[in-house]
């Protein structure tokens, strides 16, 4: 039997955190959760996720999440799916999936598939 694929959301918001992990466990996805930057920095240092789903409007560090995953050895191929409630331009954040809020079931899932697909890589190496 195939290890189902693992992903991290990361999301200080209890409603849309539940509501991520659940569409994404009903798609087949593996979800772990963290409320905070630091909790998500812990998860993917201990067992890294196959993707992550990061709000990038976190109380605290949430750029800094995306960065250190990025510069680790063995997290810097997971492909982090950016989310937030921002209209800024992001290009500057150099990551290839970006979701706005608000979010559907169904956009959050074709999206962690397709960055999955790319092999999108959370920051450019």
């Amino acid at each position: 039997m195939p290890r189902r694929t693992r992903v991290l959301v990361v999301e200080d918001d209890d409603d849309l955190r539940h509501l991520f992990r659940t569409t994404l466990a009903l798609a087949g996805f593996d979800v772990a959760e963290a409320r905070t930057g630091l909790e998500a920095l812990e998860r993917t240092d201990h067992n890294p996720p196959d993707l992550v789903v990061l709000d990038l409007g976190l109380p605290e560090i949430s750029g800094a999440v995306r960065e250190q995953i990025a510069v680790h050895a063995h997290t810097r191929h997971v492909p982090v799916v950016v989310v937030t409630g921002s209209d800024a331009n992001l290009d500057a954040l150099d990551v290839n999936c970006v979701l706005r809020k608000p979010v559907s079931p169904a956009q959050i899932v074709s999206t962690v598939k397709s960055c999955l697909a790319s092999g999108s890589p959370g920051m450019g190496a």
